[in-house]
């Protein structure tokens, strides 16, 4: 089976390069080789390579300049995903893509259904709307799935921020009141080749794709600092400070709950994801440990 990857150099895509063969042969393309702004270039790209599974891991994920940008925002998040569909359903491909946790404005205290009302906050999350509501009206057989606070070893990310940041301040004030599940990239991939290694045909649909847990930004950063203290003793420690999100002002408001219940993953998938702590642990070991173990 031929699967177009889409975002191959992103946190996921880059995840998923390893890991897709296992099921055919990868036609792996980046923004150099697939413009998604361009509904020609993504016709064409479907048509040439003739998928049978499409993984759209590209997106528009600079939230804050979405705010300036949103005509950009929506072409690649949400008519690009709409047209990778249309044309998979001229082909009965399947379609896999991501979507966010930005898609609710985060008021509910508890975690986030599939069946719960989208109300985003941003140019960004309207944009990720508007790509899973294309998917759907254009009558493809696909997964999205909804995830949050990706991270990897690679790539540009909280993780890679605060221990960039400990070697640069004597102190660190992080944001104590947002609430998430912090996923690492190789947990979505690894989760979403287990989707398709089973009858994905059957369970089309939305699915919410987070690591098991939650902490609040100020926690993930403690814990990040820990791991980096015990894989590193010498490693320089700022004091961590917590402070409320009215402290930290942005362009764009976060949402203040972002934890998405994966029960659905669970039951109709029969998938389960690590807690948040064990996939960090895993991650930290790469990124600071000389072999990656």
């Amino acid at each position: 089976m031929r699967i177009l990857l889409t975002g191959k150099n992103g946190q996921v895509g880059h995840e998923l390069q390893h890991l897709l063969p296992s099921l055919g042969t990868v036609v792996a393309l980046g923004r150099e080789e697939l413009d998604l702004t361009s509904a020609d270039a993504i016709r064409k790209t479907m048509r040439d390579v003739r998928p049978g599974i499409v993984v759209n891991a590209a997106a528009y994920t600079a939230v804050d300049l979405a705010e300036q940008e949103p005509d950009k925002a929506f072409a690649i998040n949400g008519t690009a995903p709409g047209l990778i569909a249309e044309e998979a359903r001229r082909t009965d491909a399947f379609v896999v893509h991501y979507s966010t946790d930005y898609v609710f404005d985060g008021s509910q205290k508890t975690p986030y259904l599939e069946t719960d009302m989208p109300n985003p906050l941003s140019a960004y999350g309207h944009s990720k709307v508007a790509g899973e509501n294309a998917i759907r009206a254009s009558g493809a057989a696909h997964f999205i799935f909804r995830t949050s606070w990706i991270y990897a070893a690679h790539g540009r990310n909280f993780v890679h921020t605060i221990l960039r940041l400990a070697r640069e301040r004597d102190e660190l004030k992080i944001v104590d009141d947002q609430i998430g599940a912090p996923t690492w990239a190789r947990t979505v991939a690894e989760t979403t080749c287990a989707a398709l290694k089973a009858q994905y045909r059957d369970r089309s649909g939305l699915y919410h794709l987070t690591a098991a847990g939650s902490v609040t930004w100020f926690g993930f950063a403690k814990a990040i600092l820990d791991e980096a203290k015990t894989l590193q003793p010498d490693l320089r420690m700022p004091a961590l400070i917590p402070i409320s999100t009215s402290e930290y002002p942005l362009p764009t408001p976060r949402p203040a709950n972002s934890c998405l219940d994966n029960t659905r993953l669970h039951t109709t998938l029969g998938l389960f994801t690590p807690d948040w702590p064990v996939s960090l642990t895993q991650c930290m070991r790469e990124i600071l440990s000389p072999c990656g173990n």
